[in-house]
């Protein structure tokens, strides 16, 4: 058997470049978050796009999820840490979750970020149809998402991402 001509290598070689090209740009490239509207727990409207030039991160949690319970402590931490210099947490209860329990809960645990429902579960579905708990986002100051964390994120990971994303330029 003779060996394959060089071009016939380069060939195969360009084109498995451009496949991983391509997956990357489909599976690690920051895409946008959705343009989701919640009611906070206090009857306030927020939306994604109302906190474009901040860091953002999306928390989908219930109060019947022990994980979820466990990390927010962490992450009371974390936005009073980065708040100051334009971080905005947004805790989003799973539609399940009945709002007596929610409100009970951030009032209990003094909650200092926003808190929101998803009774339709609108807001899980437009993020990717978000079913398990906790699935956490960050988000950009240009509205992309940056990394998304099914369970509990590790949290010095998170610190330094959000660190990383509030020295960018808005």
């Amino acid at each position: 058997m003779r060996a394959a001509p060089r071009a016939v290598v380069l060939i195969v070689a360009l084109a498995a470049g451009a496949i991983a090209s391509t997956i990357y740009a489909a599976f690690v490239r920051s895409k946008a978050a959705p343009d989701v509207s919640f009611s906070t727990i206090d009857g306030k409207p927020l939306s994604t796009a109302g906190l474009r030039g901040k860091v953002v991160l999306v928390n989908f949690w219930a109060t019947s999820c022990a994980t979820c319970v466990n990390e927010m402590p962490k992450l009371v931490e974390t936005y009073r840490k980065h708040r100051a210099r334009g971080f905005e947490t947004v805790a989003v209860a799973m539609r399940y979750d009945p709002p007596n329990y929610v409100l009970a809960y951030a009032e209990r645990a003094a909650l200092p970020f926003k808190v929101a429902l998803d009774p339709r579960g609108e807001a899980a579905r437009r993020f990717g149809d978000v079913a398990l708990t906790p699935t956490t986002f960050v988000i950009d100051r240009q509205g992309r998402i940056v990394k998304r964390y099914v369970g509990e994120p590790d949290f010095r990971e998170l610190d330094a991402l959000v660190e990383e994303k509030l020295a960018e330029a808005g």
